[in-house]
């Protein structure tokens, strides 16, 4: 294998390029300990150092330290190792490494998002910041009806109760403008329409 290009980061860390199109990440001292320059060679017993040693160990360090400070789903952390332009099979490892101890679980960061959230967040709120985190939403719908079972309910009348009292808005003297105005606000926040209606005095019938 030829090493078309070797491209400096920053002061530590070098992209290096294959002819085959494939590229990693390495420091300056693995540079120098694989004897790597550009246009040079890479013996396949470098290469398999590379990728069946320093690659891998490096990508589930990188999964452990981030799972350290906060939980991340699978897409997160997948998202993660793409910026560090590990290739995807290492990614697949790193994160089914961590996966069998138990350490990324997106029922259980589903679960623990929503009961954290439901007392502020509408539901269709809650869905699509999962979704954007890379959870499918027939996981999202699955936890909420698991909740629901164990009499765990969210109450989107309240919670548009509260921001209309945060607002100082009282629906009993608002104008046709002003009351459209705080819909308007509220269905972007993700309350359902009917629950918005009733609380501004809206005729829905």
């Amino acid at each position: 294998m030829t090493i078309t290009e070797i491209t400096a980061i920053n002061k530590a860390r070098y992209r290096v390029t294959l002819d085959e199109g494939k590229h990693f990440i390495l420091y300056r001292g693995e540079l120098r300990r694989f004897q790597m320059k550009q246009g040079g060679e890479l013996s396949e017993e470098n290469y398999e150092s590379i990728f069946q040693e320093i690659l891998p160990k490096r990508a589930k360090l990188c999964c452990m330290n981030l799972l350290k400070t906060k939980d991340y789903t699978r897409r997160q952390l997948e998202d993660k190792l793409k910026q560090g332009e590990y290739p995807a099979e290492i990614i697949e490892d790193a994160i089914a490494y961590v996966e069998s101890y138990g350490y990324v679980d997106d029922e259980r960061y589903v679960r623990n998002y929503i009961e954290y959230h439901m007392q502020a967040r509408s539901r269709k709120r809650i869905e699509n910041d999962l979704q954007q985190k890379g959870i499918r939403r027939d996981l999202i719908s699955k936890i909420f009806d698991e909740l629901s079972k164990d009499g765990v309910e969210m109450d989107e009348t309240s919670m548009i109760q509260k921001f209309l009292l945060k607002k100082n808005f009282h629906a009993g003297t608002a104008t046709d403008k002003e009351r459209q105005k705080m819909y308007g606000f509220l269905y972007r926040k993700g309350f359902r329409t009917d629950a918005i209606s009733r609380a501004l005095l809206l005729d829905i019938t």
